[in-house]
């Protein structure tokens, strides 16, 4: 199915996705500040995101081992510049993520770094392959990224649940 849409083509359309999805992103986490934070707000994103295993059904997408534990790497790498800039506040009415000013320089730069990768990695990696890694690798990043939040907010529910007066 894939096979029959040139490799160049290819390359364009998913990069032109990234780049959609990347400004998607800013704009969604530029909203989400200004509204509180939940348990369930920070879980569900990889949840859904999961969904995205599904292409691995399609052969043109499958990797070796060797590629899963890269890209899975990289993303736990790129995680933690996210889980470092990745900060609650609380003000009244809930538990908010700290609009951090960096966040959308870092999300840029991710990009960036994406597009590139893809770009130079194209020419030795089959294009659905490249695909299959760079799902793995934001899966690689999200998870390990929320799970810190999560943390982060468990403990600031608990805290805040002990200074409010029963």
């Amino acid at each position: 199915m894939f096979e029959m849409i040139p490799p160049e083509l290819l390359l364009i359309v998913t990069s032109v996705g990234a780049v959609i999805m990347g400004i998607l992103v800013m704009f969604v986490r530029s909203k989400a500040s200004k509204k509180p934070v939940s348990a369930k707000k920070i879980i569900l994103p990889p949840l859904f995101m999961s969904t995205g295993a599904l292409m691995f059904v399609f052969e043109f997408f499958r990797v070796s081992p060797i590629q899963i534990a890269e890209a899975l790497v990289v993303g736990m790498l790129f995680s933690t510049v996210l889980i470092w800039t990745s900060k609650f506040e609380v003000k009244e009415d809930g538990i908010y993520m700290k609009q951090s000013k960096a966040f959308i320089f870092i999300l840029i730069g991710l990009l960036a770094v994406r597009l590139i990768g893809k770009m130079v990695l194209s020419s030795t990696i089959d294009v659905g392959e490249l695909s299959g890694m760079f799902w793995i690798l934001a899966f690689g990043m999200i998870v390990p990224w929320r799970v810190a939040m999560y943390l982060q907010y468990k403990k600031i529910v608990e805290k805040t649940k002990s200074v409010v007066p029963g």
